[in-house]
Order: C-alpha cells, then sequence, then structure tokens
C-alpha cells in the first residue's frame, strides 16, 4: 500500500473530533452493531465464538481490575506479560463476536480494523505514559513487549493482582453487564432469525 495512503488512514483513527463523538456514541453504536450482526450469526459457529469472545472478557476484567490509571505505573498481573494486555483481550472480546457470524471477511475487515485502532490508540497513550512516568517507564517498555507476551518481569507473587479500586474506578460492573447483555442478544436474536 502507499504510504500516503497508510498515513491518512492512521490520521482517521488520531482524529479528536471522530475519536470523542464515538466515545459517546459507543454504547448505542455498540447495540446496534449487535443487533445487525445477530442477523448473520451461524449457530455452527456460536458456541466457539462465545469461548474465544468470554476469553477475552475474562481477561480484560484482569486487566481492569489491575490497572490504576494515571496513578501509578501498573507492571503487575497481565501488565508483567505485555504492556497493552487490554487492547489484546478486547481485540478477542469482540473478535469472538464476529467469529459466531463464520464470515472470513467480516473477520478479517474487523482485524484490519481493529489493528489502526489499536496502533494509534497505544501510541497516544504511550506518549503519555512516557511523560507520567518518565524513565520507569523506559524501562518497563525495556523489558515487556508491547503486543507479544514477553517473560522478563515474570514474578509469580505479583501475578494475581485485583483491586478493588481500580475494579470500581474502572467500572468493570458495568463491562461484565455489558457483555452477558451482548450475549443474551446475540443468542436471542440468531435463535429468532434461525427459526423464521
Amino acid at each position: 500500500m502507499p504510504k500516503n495512503f497508510l498515513n491518512r488512514i492512521h490520521e482517521i483513527f488520531n482524529n479528536r473530533k471522530a475519536r470523542k463523538t464515538l466515545l459517546k456514541l459507543r454504547v448505542p453504536v455498540g447495540l446496534i452493531l449487535i443487533v445487525l450482526l445477530s442477523k448473520t450469526i451461524d449457530f455452527h459457529f456460536f458456541f466457539l465464538g462465545l469461548f474465544v469472545s468470554v476469553l477475552g472478557e475474562l481477561f480484560q476484567i484482569w486487566c481492569m481490575s489491575t490497572i490504576k490509571t494515571k496513578k501509578k505505573l501498573t507492571v503487575v498481573g497481565p501488565y508483567m506479560f505485555l504492556r497493552n494486555p487490554m487492547y489484546i483481550s478486547r481485540f478477542f472480546l469482540i473478535f469472538g463476536i464476529i467469529l459466531m457470524t463464520g464470515n472470513p471477511w467480516l473477520m478479517g475487515g474487523f482485524t484490519i480494523l481493529y489493528y489502526f485502532y489499536m496502533v494509534n490508540r497505544v501510541k497516544r497513550e504511550e506518549d503519555i505514559l512516557s511523560n507520567l512516568f518518565g524513565k520507569a517507564y523506559e524501562d518497563y517498555c525495556r523489558d515487556v513487549n508491547r503486543y507479544v507476551p514477553s517473560l522478563k518481569r515474570f514474578d509469580r507473587e505479583l501475578l494475581w493482582s485485583f483491586n478493588k479500586d481500580s475494579f470500581i474506578q474502572n467500572n468493570v460492573h458495568w463491562n461484565i453487564l455489558g457483555a452477558a447483555i451482548s450475549y443474551l442478544i446475540l443468542y436471542a436474536f440468531a435463535k429468532f432469525w434461525t427459526t423464521y
């Protein structure tokens, strides 16, 4: 792909106004997409997709219950293995739902779209974290990869990292409820569309 084309895509994903608008509309847009997607679900793939999505959700819950956003550099739990585990978990959470359709075009299109979302979001966040935590963050980046798991910082005592304050601050309970409702909607609508 020409470099200018890729740069243009990155500019779109970094457009502040578009990001703010999408952030405000994420719940209704997400529900609409869930309902539309439910029409295309192939029950042969439903439970495989559900399994992948639930694993992504569980990993995301672990991430969200660990991280102390912009208050303290989080280097425990899933953050011992990856610098950005939440984005990897979110990928599998959503990919599992798309996998329920059995449609390779949707899966491929989503993967490309998510790549641009993740790469640009991570770059913005890493700039913020670098400014906030300085050398401590540089040292952390040296030992822990962005997307590919690493065991350089593994410490069994720091593996279980649930933090009640993080659970509440990061609205993990709403995340769990949202995922559960999405799975129920997908199942109910998919059952309805296959029956009629």
